[in-house]
């Protein structure tokens, strides 16, 4: 599994550290936060619902450079419109390798 890296938000930043502090701490604020709305959700069954908590968390995906999660991401943001949640646990595994990452930053 590739694993999340702050090689974007550094490009982003232009060397300016204060700015890609700025950017690691609203991602570190906002995460689990949205995780957690999409646990509830997901649990719920609330697929429209969840579909737009994937929409949310799909672009901090991106920016941590995780590409190939970025694409199932994606495609299981489509599915859940469709009321379909194969991806489940695909999705899943990639919001856990984000938690562990974000715990050592």
């Amino acid at each position: 599994m590739e694993q999340p890296n702050l090689n974007y938000i550094k490009e982003l930043s232009g060397g300016d550290e204060a700015f890609e502090a700025k950017l690691i701490n609203v991602i570190l604020l906002e995460f689990p936060e949205e995780k957690a709305i999409y646990l509830k959700n997901i649990t719920e069954k609330k697929y429209k619902e969840t579909a737009e908590n994937v929409h949310k968390i799909k672009h901090k995906i991106s920016i941590l450079g995780l590409e190939k999660s970025y694409e199932v991401a994606a495609k299981y943001e489509e599915n859940l419109k469709q009321n379909n949640s194969v991806l489940k646990e695909e999705f899943d595994s990639i919001l856990k390798n984000i938690t562990e990452y974000l715990t050592t930053l």
